[in-house]
């Protein structure tokens, strides 16, 4: 069963997919990206890819349209300054 939290490590064959890189804080090394992965059943999954085991938030494409949309748009610009 697939559910919004789970564990992003029991997700089984799925394949991880980054999307952005960033430092994770100017005091600390590595990198932190937000990894994506499309299920079978057509939602996609969402882990940190400092936590690979951690929680995964799943949604729907019709989520990830409106929030790559939004993105798009620049209706996120005031959070990055």
């Amino acid at each position: 069963m697939v559910y919004n939290g789970m564990p992003a490590g029991d997700l089984a064959d799925v394949r991880w997919r980054s999307v952005r890189s960033a430092a994770v804080s100017p005091d600390a090394s590595g990198d932190a990206s937000v990894e994506l992965a499309l299920l079978d059943d057509g939602r996609i999954a969402m882990r940190n890819s400092a936590d690979p085991h951690g929680p995964a938030l799943i949604y729907t494409r019709a989520e990830i349209e409106a929030l790559i949309g939004g993105a798009k748009d620049g209706d996120f610009d005031d959070l990055i300054g």
